[in-house]
């Protein structure tokens, strides 16, 4: 069964990670009904993607591990001609530091589907397996296969083997590696073409909306049933074009993506990316929880005189997280830029928000911010406490003199 390891599941999951939709009409319910005689009777030409990211260490040395594997840096998107109007976003974004890539192994499921993958390293400490397999069939087939893959399959156990696998051998370039991993999954139904029985090909996108919409909620939801046209209309407002020939609908768990080979390209890596953010948001969420933990249990104790020596200690610790924080953060926020195309930075704000970025990045911040407080009250208080034991140490000196001058013998 797809899931985020650590995360609620069933209707709490999709309470927590669901986003505010984008604003749009509201009355679309002409654009909702969708035929389903006239979608069954469709040919659709694309293939399956399911992203598996682990946050495995605190950081990889990229160039000793392309010495370890002999593998090779992702390649930079290029620029495409205007002219080339399949083409969305491509180039429109750029690595920081690029990640490694290394072919996997394929992964056969247990009904008999086999799927090819490759592995990406990040520097910020993410593992990346984007597993693929071609897709041929009709609206219904494909609902069937999101369904099934959303909710049955555990695609991360799947891949746990492989990850242990590959960090045995990139021991030498991993940074701090966890004793726990954190997951995220994510699918991506990437459709080419729409063949009609005719022989005519993919349909306007206003045409797929209208006719299709009710289908393309199905898949992004993983449900085979008919879905209420709430739920539709609240699917489809996470949607996004730049041509009048690509479309992207992006939900919680999975995304819909109607464009060429080439033009989805980026669109894959910012979803990949803003997976591999969550993923991040949530380890720190953790770091910082387990640490706040530690400082309350501390502070329970009392804050008495003795008691306050010892929170110099845990102050310190405390700081050093939140500069762990800052630093991871920043690490992971600077991989990637955008470029020039502004429509991969609207992409990438759009994913994030479905996919719950900010809901965790809040979360952290709140945090951080409570963290500090604390890291200043622990301040005071061992500083109250030292001020106390000098006042202490010159007052027992002076008695000290003035029992000594009393007795006729100086100090």
């Amino acid at each position: 069964m797809l899931h985020s390891n650590a995360m609620q599941t069933g209707w709490s999951k999709i309470t927590a990670r669901r986003s505010t939709p984008m604003s749009e009409p509201a009355n679309q319910s002409a654009v909702l009904t969708s035929s389903m005689e006239t979608s069954q009777e469709l040919t659709l030409h694309g293939s399956v993607l399911v992203l598996l990211q682990f946050d495995v260490c605190e950081a990889i040395h990229l160039d000793r591990l392309r010495e370890i594997l002999g593998a090779r840096t992702a390649p930079k998107p290029q620029p495409q001609p205007k002219a080339a109007v399949e083409i969305s976003i491509t180039g429109a974004i750029d690595y920081d530091r690029p990640p490694i890539v290394e072919p996997v192994e394929p992964l056969v499921l247990a009904s008999g589907e086999q799927l090819t993958g490759q592995i990406k390293y990040y520097d910020y400490g993410v593992l990346s397996i984007v597993f693929e397999r071609p897709f041929v069939g009709g609206w219904s087939r494909l609902a069937g296969l999101a369904s099934r893959w959303v909710w049955d399959i555990d695609f991360a156990a799947e891949a746990t083997r492989i990850v242990r696998d590959k960090l045995t051998r990139a021991a030498e370039a991993i940074v701090k590696p966890y004793g726990e991993w954190l997951s995220e999954d994510y699918l991506i139904f990437h459709i080419r073409d729409i063949v009609a029985p005719d022989g005519c090909l993919s349909p306007s996108i206003p045409e797929l909306i209208q006719q299709h919409g009710a289908r393309i909620a199905q898949v992004v939801r993983g449900d085979t049933g008919n879905l209420a046209e709430s739920e539709v209309n609240e699917v489809l407002q996470a949607r996004i074009s730049y041509y009048a020939n690509d479309l992207a609908v992006i939900g919680w768990n999975a995304a819909f993506l109607f464009d060429s080979a080439s033009g989805a390209e980026t669109a894959i890596q910012l979803l990949e990316y803003a997976n591999s953010q969550l993923l991040e948001f949530r380890h720190y969420d953790d770091l910082l929880t387990e640490e706040l933990e530690r400082v309350y249990l501390l502070l329970d104790k009392g804050t008495g005189i003795l008691a306050r020596w010892r929170l110099a200690r845990s102050a310190t610790g405390l700081h050093t997280v939140l500069l762990d924080v800052d630093e991871l953060t920043e690490r992971a926020d600077n991989a990637i830029k955008f470029l020039s195309d502004m429509f991969a930075a609207r992409f990438y704000k759009l994913a994030a928000q479905k996919i719950g970025v900010p809901d965790y990045k809040d979360l952290v911040t709140q945090k951080v911010r409570t963290a500090e407080e604390l890291y200043r009250f622990m301040v005071d208080q061992f500083n109250q406490s030292r001020a106390f034991f000098l006042e202490l140490t010159v007052v027992i000196i002076l008695v000290v003199e003035l029992v000594y001058l009393f007795r006729g013998r100086p100090f």
